[in-house]
């Protein structure tokens, strides 16, 4: 079975699905471009299905490569067996090859390597045989050196043909695997200030069941020094299984030595291995599943119904420096900046009231958003307070990554004569007039929104959260004529090069139409397939480039209006759909000789033109005034917005300085195994106060109302 039908089968694809996916790749297709319009080919694959295909076929070739290289280099040593040859192909994973490649590798000195060079390996073969007569003394009095040293030679070298038995190795990895217990105390004379990890000072979890969360939690105790974490299990278990595997003769005298040997080999070369990698098992496991959290955070973050057509100020908070203001027109123009001091230690309230009503009065404000880092919740009560009797909301906005972009080079150069406080209300501003925008700007890391984000594989998790903001970009798509740098350097197949002619040309003249970008510095055939379909001209000479039909399909979009007697200068028009709904699709398909997939695409474009996904969502909720803890009680219910998910439960802003938590177990009267199949980043949701802690200023919340 070749690579692709294993894949196929792992997956439950087709290998024709698999075989289209990856001869597209390998001819430069982008996986958005894959997805949205080549559904034909890939039978419909969406993006994170022909990403798992790119990866796992890549794991695939390189085990196929690993698997081919072990066996050439075995057979080179005239040491290679058709058992051998079998049982390496058959292997399915990396570390499994190298367990049965260890006995062959060239190893460098070790205590098993001398005592060969002093010439015991005789001794220990004949030990090895378990010979009945005679004694330890007549059997190693022949080696140039006293017994004691020979005998102790001879272990070393049966101990690392131990530790070199595939068989023995994968039954002891296998046996902590299902039996063992990963377990973590505070080390001895550390103090935990501030009782971070206190539920982990005694803390027995069975390896099999290890939540993530908890493996990643001791990986960072460990790592700072406040915890110790071991593994624990039945080591009499594994001694016993080997001794049963490898002593042939229980009468024979060498026994002792060989039982001796076979604890040495535990104990200095294989426990000490398998350990190291089954902590890398669950870390990789903890790591996968946490990434994973914090793409699906990201992708329901940057999928925030924008806030369209609205004045914004927005509103940095700060003590002692001054909040910052910055008022922003419907398209995120900024029209005014301002510092103001209602707080320690000036205490400027009347100034500062008046200073934010004149701005509000002067450019028509009707949504303040505030950023929720130091100072929020006593600049919240500030805004409430100066706003009440009027018709102007509010809403805490996370501003996190906003220092990020605000000393950014980009944001140098967007606004080179502000300071990074002001380029901060400005970003919090923008964040709820179109978050997408706004967010691109910042490198995903810096945004927030997930688990132990600092503990897991960096590079790993940089690239899932550039493809989730891609993806999210490519599906909404972008208007060319005002899309920033940022959100165009995640559209499909564009350059730096490409992207630089597209904001030099229509610095001159908007784009018209699309074939204009034909003419861009670095727009290659290739790289305008890949994109244009991203890239919509909401005002331009052709009707469908404001939508997301590619222009290859233009000429089958024309012939399809043909066969239903409709106009393209009708899109969208009530008249227009009607007819499309009644269209038989499939019918349709046929007589234009096109497939399903690409007909239906066409009639929902035509439908919807520059459809925003993001319109359907729930909207932002608003604010006018605040709420404390002192208002809350036992069974209150309560409208919030998800923060965050984590996989333990949700935390949810209600209001107050610290968001609420909806714990896994009071998100629905089922099982939840999973807090994202329930909620995600960004929804409105109704929940219920079940505790409240007003010295540590906690709120447990239920989506179950009691």
């Amino acid at each position: 079975m070749n690579n692709k039908e294993v894949l196929a089968k792992r997956l439950n694809v087709k290998e024709s699905q698999i075989i289209s996916v990856l001869d597209l790749l390998k001819n430069g297709a982008t996986i958005p471009f894959i997805a949205r319009y080549r559904k034909e080919a890939t039978g419909s694959l969406d993006e994170e299905q022909i990403r798992v295909i790119e990866k796992e076929y890549t794991y695939l070739e390189n085990l196929s490569k690993r698997k081919d290289d072990v066996i050439r280099l075995i057979d080179e040593k005239g040491l290679l067996t058709e058992e051998l040859k079998e049982s390496i192909l058959k292997c399915e994973k990396l570390t499994d090859i190298e367990d049965l490649y260890r006995p062959f590798k060239e190893k460098k000195k070790t205590k098993a390597s001398e005592a060969i060079k002093m010439g015991l390996e005789p001794l220990a073969k004949m030990m090895m045989s378990y010979p009945m007569k005679g004694d330890i003394n007549s059997l190693a009095s022949n080696f140039n050196m006293s017994v004691s040293d020979a005998v102790s030679g001879a272990k070393y070298i049966i101990s690392e043909w131990v530790s070199d038995n595939a068989y023995y190795r994968g039954y002891i990895k296998k046996n902590i695997l299902n039996k063992g217990y990963i377990k973590s105390k505070l080390k001895k004379n550390q103090i935990d200030e501030k009782k971070v990890y206190e539920m982990y000072y005694d803390l027995e979890e069975k390896i099999k069941y290890a939540k993530h969360y908890r493996v990643l939690a001791m990986n960072r105790g460990e790592k700072e020094g406040i915890l110790q974490v071991s593994l624990d299990y039945n080591k009499d278990e594994i001694i016993e299984f080997l001794e049963n595997k490898i002593i042939k003769n229980q009468d024979s005298f060498v026994v002792p030595y060989i039982k001796e040997a076979i604890l040495d080999s535990l104990k200095r070369l294989i426990l000490p291995s398998i350990e190291r990698e089954i902590r890398a098992i669950l870390t990789s496991e903890a790591e996968e599943k946490a990434i994973e959290t914090f793409k699906d955070n990201l992708e329901n973050l940057l999928m925030t119904k924008p806030i369209k057509g609205k004045v914004v100020l927005g509103f940095d908070p700060a003590f002692r420096t001054g909040c910052k203001l910055a008022v922003l027109n419907p398209f995120g123009d900024v029209l005014a900046i301002e510092t103001i001091y209602p707080h320690e230690p000036k205490n400027e309230v009347e100034k500062s009231t008046k200073i934010l009503k004149d701005l509000i009065n002067k450019y028509h404000v009707e949504i303040i958003a505030i950023g929720n880092g130091t100072a929020s919740r006593e600049s919240e009560a500030f805004v409430a307070k100066a706003i009440s009797g009027s018709n102007v909301l509010y809403n805490l906005v996370s501003e996190a990554g906003a220092s990020v972009y605000s000393a950014s080079p980009l944001a140098i150069s967007e606004f080179p004569d502000l300071t990074v406080e002001k380029r901060s209300a400005i970003s919090i501003g923008r964040r709820i007039q179109d978050p997408l925008s706004e967010l691109v700007k910042i490198d995903p890391q810096s945004i927030g929104v997930g688990e132990y984000q600092h503990d897991v594989n960096q590079k790993e998790l940089k690239n899932a959260l550039a493809f989730t903001t891609s993806k999210i970009v490519n599906e909404i798509g972008v208007n060319i004529n005002t899309a920033s740098s940022s959100i165009l350097s995640y559209i499909s197949g564009l350059t730096k090069k490409t992207i630089d002619g597209i904001l030099n040309y229509r610095k001159k003249s908007p784009f018209k139409n699309r074939e204009e970008l034909k003419s861009i510095s670095g727009m290659s055939p290739k790289i305008y397939e890949q994109a244009i379909g991203f890239l919509r001209i909401t005002d331009g000479t052709c009707a469908f480039d404001k939508t997301r039909i590619h222009p290859e399909s233009y000429s089958l979009t024309e012939n399809l209006l043909k066969e239903v007697n409709l106009e393209a200068k009708d899109i969208g028009s009530e008249k227009f759909n009607q007819v499309l709904d009644k269209v038989n699709k499939e019918e349709l398909a046929k007589k234009l000789n096109s497939d399903i997939y690409t007909i239906e695409d066409i009639i929902l474009e035509l439908e919807h033109p520059g459809i925003d996904y993001r319109d359907k969502l729930d909207d932002v909720v608003l604010k006018s005034d605040i709420l404390t803890i002192d208002d809350l009680k036992v069974g209150l219910k309560l409208v919030g917005t998800v923060r965050n998910v984590t996989s333990f439960g949700a935390f949810v802003d209600i209001g107050l300085h610290n968001d609420g938590l909806v714990h896994i177990s009071k998100m629905s009267k089922e099982f939840v195994s999973n807090p994202n199949l329930i909620v995600h980043v960004g929804d409105i949701v109704n929940c219920y106060v079940i505790d409240i802690d007003k010295e540590k200023e906690k709120v447990s919340l239920s989506f179950i109302e009691e």
